[in-house]
């Protein structure tokens, strides 16, 4: 029987632009219901991402040489932001983010609806700020 899978550190890569903050990072084998994404009052993000029936069909595991899930970074976002009008999608294995810069943090646990098998897409905003 396999061993449960551990929690793994992701790397990400970090974009930003004079109104926006975008946050990637890979997250393979997924299914968008599985991911969590939050941000914190203090502006922290926290990606999460669980694992659900590992190699449930596979009868025996011969080489296991990567892992697949589960996922957990946490980190402070270098601008404050406005994390309920964030996008954000899921495909390829790639979670991304994409959060406008804000004059005070605004705290949100964000969910991916999913769009595909494998794909998920929140629309948080359209390119601009709502009034």
């Amino acid at each position: 029987m396999p061993e449960q899978a551990k929690i793994q550190h992701i790397p990400v890569k970090v974009y930003r632009t004079s109104g926006r903050l975008m946050v990637a990072a890979p997250m393979p084998g997924l299914q968008p219901e599985d991911i969590g994404i939050e941000v914190t009052a203090d502006n922290r993000l926290i990606l999460q991402g669980e694992i659900r029936g590992l190699l449930k069909d596979i009868k025996e595991l011969v080489t296991d040489e990567w892992s697949v899930g589960g996922y957990q970074r946490e980190m402070t976002l270098p601008a404050m932001v406005d994390a309920e009008q964030a996008n954000v999608t899921y495909g390829n294995g790639v979670i991304v983010v994409t959060f406008l810069i804000s004059a005070k943090t605004i705290p949100a646990r964000l969910t991916v609806p999913r769009v595909a098998p494998d794909h998920g897409v929140r629309v948080g905003n359209v390119g601009h700020r709502a009034v």
